[in-house]
């Protein structure tokens, strides 16, 4: 629980601090001018949002988890005691057990979705690697870029858009990028292992589940063995009384 919790605050926090300087970056030089960039400005504010969100939700699910996961830990170690489980007890396992998996789906397609950035600012930091190796045959440094505007991050009048030359390595040398490239990458890692986490624990629940509904098996069957021995001994007694009444 505590592992899971971990890398999930680790995509959490890295993706929030840098969706802030990709927005800076942005700013100072791909689109200098305001007005070009506020839907991209907005929809940075709101998965900052949706981060958030989804701290709180795991949080409190995480608690319900670990409540659930007493319960039913609980429901085997007194499996040959007066415990009991219900079908209602069995019904919200099985639920937990099923939204698990759901979390596990949606989870694959938030690690999909954050290498993009991680793809975006490889294929920058690339680029400014290529000019600077000694092998590199380029004629005009001015003849490298990187446009922005074909990813459909910014609109294609955004002003300038791209970069060139000396200014995408003036770029590539900032503290922004080299802070949000790597945050980015270890966004993407903590994500991954959120489905992974996500999958160990869908197997725990799953195998808890399995548990209780044997357990709930053993006490139905202890009840009719009980109920059978309690009727032979009935029988028994009646015929023994049978006997003395006769003798």
């Amino acid at each position: 629980m505590s592992g899971r919790g971990a890398v999930l605050a680790l995509f959490c926090g890295c993706g929030h601090v840098a969706l802030t300087g990709t927005v800076t970056i942005l700013e100072n030089h791909f689109s200098k001018i305001p007005s070009d960039h506020t839907m991209l400005t907005d929809v940075i504010q709101l998965m900052q949002y949706v981060i958030y969100g989804i701290a709180s939700f795991f949080f409190l699910y995480g608690i319900i988890l670990l409540a659930e996961g007493f319960y039913t830990t609980s429901a085997v170690k007194e499996l040959h005691s007066e415990f009991k489980t219900t079908i209602c007890g069995r019904c919200i396992s099985g639920m937990f057990v099923f939204l698990t998996y759901i979390l596990g789906i949606a989870w694959l397609g938030v690690f999909g979705f954050s290498a993009v950035p991680v793809f975006l600012f490889y294929n920058m930091w690339s680029t400014c690697e290529a000019m600077k190796s000694p092998v590199a045959n380029v004629t005009s440094l001015d003849s490298i870029c990187v446009d922005v505007r074909q990813y459909g991050i910014i609109p294609w009048n955004a002003t300038p858009g791209k970069a060139c030359g000396s200014t995408l390595g003036d770029i590539c040398n900032t503290s922004e990028f080299y802070l949000s490239y790597h945050l980015y990458i270890v966004a993407c890692a903590g994500a991954g292992a959120t489905v992974i986490a996500l999958i160990h624990f869908l197997m725990i629940l799953s195998a808890n589940w399995a548990y209780l509904k044997d357990a709930s098996h053993m006490h139905a069957y202890q009840d009719i063995k009980m109920k059978e021995e309690q009727e032979l001994q009935d029988i028994q007694s009646r015929s023994k009384e049978c006997l003395n009444s006769y003798s």
